[in-house]
């Protein structure tokens, strides 16, 4: 159980910051772009579910928030061993592939794609979609680290498969609404087209 009595430390001030094993490293090591970016996503996550009106899907993105915190401690234990544990919270396939799962079952209740989709529609999807960017970063901020550091690879996986359920939600939240925005290329080339999409 986590407790904390006092917010600030002090022991940050020298630029460092501490691991899960009480070793520190840099502040702007890679390790930490890639726990500061899921954090970023967690927060992006929690403004999107405040404008969701569904409630299955306001439950699944506070399980999703929750695993993210289990993902940063995840990315905060040095090691090789990537077996969760009760000293060690660690991403694991069954969580990875739940996303698959509600992936598959969310993409069977719309229509398939026939263009790319401008991020935006009702404010949820918009959210969404925002949420789904902060998650490619950190997705991207993990792979950095890993080139320097052994991480867990189901975490990485689960960053991949995220951003793809945060799409999936977004396209079925618009349509419940105005449906989605396609992407229309090149519309605006010619002067007489130079209008709003």
């Amino acid at each position: 159980m986590v407790r904390l009595n006092r917010i600030y430390t002090r022991t940050g001030d020298n630029g460092t910051t501490g691991l899960v094993d009480g070793s520190r490293l840099s502040k702007a090591d890679p390790r930490m772009a890639a726990i500061g970016d899921v954090d970023e996503a967690n927060c992006a996550i929690g403004i999107a579910v405040t404008l969701i009106r569904d409630r299955p899907s306001t439950a699944t993105l506070r399980r999703i928030q929750n695993e993210m915190f289990d993902l940063g401690a995840d990315l905060a234990t040095p090691g090789e061993d990537f077996a969760p544990s009760d000293m060690a919270l660690r991403i694991t396939a069954d969580q990875v592939e739940r996303l698959e799962q509600e992936i598959d079952s969310m993409n069977s209740v719309i229509e398939p794609l026939t263009s790319f989709i401008l991020p935006g529609g009702s404010p949820a999807a918009a959210a969404l979609h925002q949420a789904r960017a902060v998650v490619r970063r950190a997705e991207r901020s993990a792979v950095a680290a890993a080139s320097e550091v052994l991480l867990n690879p189901l975490a990485l996986q689960y960053l991949n498969r995220l951003s793809d359920h945060l799409f999936v939600l977004a396209r079925v939240t618009n349509a419940s609404a105005d449906g989605d925005i396609l992407w229309r290329p090149g519309v605006t080339r010619a002067k007489s087209e130079q209008t709003d999409p």
